[in-house]
């Protein structure tokens, strides 16, 4: 799995930053602000009109490269290619190639996600003692980059309401006969729980800690079977964990009788999907209208169901995003 993935373990956030944002209580609802207007209108005030038709540009579509972003590279470059644009596509294994690519025009357009981009940005330009700027909203998050991307020649468009993120899971039948919905409700059962987690989990503010600081959960044990990992999730199955680390798209989890608990008191950082594009070479309205239509539509379930017809289906990126496009009438 690539570096450039969002979650905790992978993200490239120092530890010491993420701990100084101290995000563990309250904030406003990420996903419900996705798509809020404010933080569309002050990203596409920097866009600026091409004087070549959109059919007579090519554009370069990239990214980081595992199957969720090569779904997201892939909605991107046929919604482009629907608006009139030749598309051609270039991945890269971390995040410091891609970014780089991206500011140089190499590179002109990349799905990211709005918390790890906006701290990339940050300690990029602000140094590892940088105050931290994500935080559990998207547009607000999205808002405090701006400034930081533009100096760098970059927009940050509209956030999508999906958001890969760090998520704890049960079994059905465990959250059936608790009626569970979020971690509020696992931690007012006021049982000591096993967590199936990472090696890491202790220590890292949006795992243990986290839990504990933010919803007053007891995690007697961590169990170190990795992140989403199928002996984590067996754990959980088998009894001897009752709650997993896994990501919020992981597609795996109904086919094998587990839910993901709400984030109610919204803990993670708001790590949504968002279109970030190089002003000087694809920075036209025309392009944000297209980008912005699938970041009005997208959900963290739809992405997770794409996910599960390439990981599990063995279909190709191209074409589970093809039908979603279509679907959603938007080619």
């Amino acid at each position: 799995m690539s570096a450039a993935r969002p979650l905790f373990l992978r993200r490239l956030i120092p530890v010491l930053a993420v701990v100084a944002l101290g995000l563990a209580a309250c904030g406003d609802d990420g996903d419900s602000d996705a798509g809020d207007s404010d933080s569309a209108s002050t990203s596409e005030s920097s866009m600026e009109s091409s004087s070549a038709p959109a059919g007579e540009m090519s554009l370069t579509v990239g990214g980081a490269n595992f199957t969720e972003m090569l779904i997201m590279e892939q909605l991107y470059g046929q919604l482009l290619t629907k608006a009139g644009y030749t598309i051609d596509y270039k991945t890269a294994d971390n995040r410091e190639i891609y970014a780089k690519s991206l500011e140089s025009g190499e590179i002109d357009v990349v799905p990211e996600y709005a918390a790890t981009m906006a701290e990339y940005l940050n300690l990029d330009a602000n140094g590892p003692d940088a105050t931290p700027i994500a935080t559990n909203d998207a547009a607000s998050t999205v808002a405090a980059m701006t400034p930081l991307a533009d100096a760098k020649g970059l927009v940050v468009l509209q956030p999508a309401a999906a958001a890969d993120q760090n998520g704890f899971a049960v079994t059905k039948d465990f959250a059936e006969k608790n009626s569970l919905k979020t971690l509020s409700d696992l931690a007012a059962l006021g049982q000591p729980i096993t967590l199936a987690a990472t090696e890491e989990c202790p220590d890292r503010p949006f795992c243990q800690p986290g839990l504990e600081d933010t919803y007053g959960l007891t995690i007697k044990e961590v169990l170190p079977l990795g992140f989403g990992s199928p002996q984590a999730k067996q754990a959980v199955l088998d009894g001897k964990a009752q709650l997993v680390l896994t990501g919020t798209t992981d597609g795996t989890l109904d086919g094998l009788g587990l839910v993901l608990l709400e984030d109610d008191k919204h803990l993670q950082l708001a790590d949504n999907l968002v279109p970030v594009v190089n002003k000087a070479s694809a920075g036209t309205p025309e392009l944000a209208d297209a980008l912005n239509g699938l970041s009005a539509v997208l959900t963290t379930e739809d992405l997770s169901q794409l996910i599960v017809r390439v990981d599990g289906d063995r279909e190709l990126p191209e074409d589970v995003a093809k039908d979603y496009l279509t679907q959603k009438g938007l080619i």
